[in-house]
C-alpha cells in the first residue's frame, strides 16, 4: 500500500538549439544550411536541419563541414543570446516542477510526478511545455516522456525535430529491444565495439547476455548495462546537479611554437575561461589543467592543484603560464590549447556547453 508511485520524467531537448536562435534572429539564414563556430581550422559547434541533411554534425572539423555541403554558412556563437532564450525555457520548466535538471543550455530532464498545476499526467504537461516554448521564444523543442530518465532521454530523440514520444511501461522492453546499445546513455563509442565484437549490437542481444558474460568483460558497470536492457534506471532526477570543470580551448589558425606567441594565445584563453567563471558568484576551484594538442594531433595534459580555491583570473592565468613553461620548448607545433578550472566548491554550477574546439574567436 506504501508503494512509489510510477515516476513520471520529461526530457527535453531543443532543435539545433544555437543554429536555430540565429535562423529565428536572422531571417536571411531561415531555410538555408547553418553551422554556429567553425572558423578555418575550428569545429562546428550546433548545425541547423538544412545543414545536417549533407551529414554535417556538431563537433566536425569545419573542413570537413565545408567539403560535405560547400554552401554552408558559418556563423560566430553569441552565447549570451543563448543563456538569454535559455532562462526563459528554463522559467517555463519550473512552472510546472521544481525538479528541474539541465544538463545543457538546451536540455533538461523533469520529474513531473507531482507536479506544481496539478495535471497529474506528464503527456499533456509535455504537450503544454513544447506550445509555450513556441509561444514565447519562436522555437521549437523536442520531448520524451517515461517513467526514468534513460527511456525519457532515448524518447526525447525518437521523433524530432518538434516532436513528442512517449515510452509507457507496457512498450519499454520491445522499444529497447529494437536499438541499437551505442544509442545507450553510458555506451560510448569504445564500450559499443567491444559489444559487438561479443554479437551485442542491440537491447535485445544486450538482453539475452548472462549477467557473469557482462561482469567478464564490463566489470562494476556490468549491472548498469543489464538494467538498461530491461528498461531499467534508477538515476534521479537532480535540481542540484553540478558542473565538474569550468574550460575553454582553442583550435588556432596556423599551428604555433614560439613561447611567446603560445603565452599569449593562453592569457586569451584563460581570460575567457575566468569570464565564464565570474558569471556565478558562487564558484570557486583548486585545480587548473592545460591541454596541449600537437600539430600530428597527439595531446597531453598538465594539472596543478592548490591547497585553497583559486584566488582570481591573475592566479589562474599565472598557474596555467607555469604549466605551459613545463612542457617548452614544444617537440612539435600546437595545433591547440586549453585551460580548465576543475575541483569546483561546493554549489558552483555553470550551465555552458562549449563544444570541444569552439572558436573563441
Amino acid at each position: 500500500m506504501n508503494e512509489a508511485p510510477i515516476r513520471k520524467i520529461i526530457h527535453v531537448d531543443m532543435d539545433a538549439f544555437f543554429a536555430s536562435v540565429e535562423q529565428r534572429d536572422d531571417p536571411a539564414l531561415r531555410g538555408l544550411p547553418v553551422a554556429v563556430g567553425g572558423g578555418t581550422r575550428g569545429v562546428v559547434a550546433a548545425a541547423s536541419y538544412e545543414a545536417r541533411r549533407f551529414g554535417v554534425r556538431s563537433a566536425m572539423p569545419s573542413v570537413t563541414a565545408r567539403r560535405l555541403c560547400p554552401d554552408l554558412i558559418f556563423v560566430k556563437p553569441r552565447f549570451d543570446a543563448y543563456r538569454a532564450v535559455s532562462e526563459q525555457i528554463r522559467a517555463i520548466f519550473l512552472d510546472y516542477t521544481p525538479h528541474v535538471e539541465p544538463l545543457s543550455l538546451d536540455e533538461a530532464y523533469l520529474d513531473v510526478t507531482h507536479d506544481l498545476k496539478g495535471i497529474g499526467l506528464a503527456t499533456p504537461i509535455a504537450r503544454e511545455i513544447r506550445a509555450r516554448i513556441r509561444a514565447d521564444t519562436g522555437l521549437t523543442a523536442s520531448a520524451g516522456v517515461s517513467y526514468n530518465k534513460f527511456l525519457a532521454k532515448l524518447a526525447s530523440d525518437q521523433n524530432k525535430p518538434d516532436g513528442l514520444c512517449v515510452i509507457t511501461p507496457d512498450r519499454a522492453l520491445d522499444f529497447v529491444a529494437g536499438l541499437p546499445v551505442k544509442r545507450f546513455h553510458g555506451v560510448g563509442p569504445k564500450t559499443a565495439e567491444r559489444m559487438a565484437r561479443l554479437g551485442i549490437h542491440t537491447g535485445l542481444d544486450l538482453r539475452g547476455v548472462e549477467m557473469s558474460v557482462l561482469e567478464r568483460h564490463f566489470g562494476s558497470s556490468a549491472r548498469y548495462y543489464h538494467d538498461l536492457a530491461r528498461g531499467i534506471c534508477h538515476r534521479q532526477v537532480r535540481a542540484d546537479r553540478e558542473r565538474k570543470s569550468i574550460g575553454a580551448e582553442d583550435t588556432f589558425a596556423t599551428d604555433l611554437s614560439d613561447p611567446r606567441a603560445l603565452g599569449e594565445e593562453l592569457d586569451r584563453i584563460g581570460a575567457t575561461v575566468w569570464r565564464r567563471i565570474a558569471v556565478k558568484d558562487d564558484v570557486a576551484g583548486r585545480t587548473v589543467t592545460l591541454k596541449v594538442k600537437y600539430q600530428d594531433f597527439r595531446i597531453i595534459t598538465r594539472a596543478r592543484s592548490l591547497d585553497r580555491p583559486v584566488r582570481d583570473e591573475a592566479e589562474f592565468v599565472a598557474v596555467g603560464r607555469d604549466l605551459l613553461a613545463s612542457v617548452l620548448p614544444v617537440p612539435k607545433p600546437v595545433r591547440l590549447l586549453g585551460l580548465t578550472l576543475s575541483n569546483l566548491s561546493r554549489g558552483a554550477v555553470v550551465a555552458d556547453p562549449i563544444a570541444p574546439e569552439l572558436p573563441l574567436r
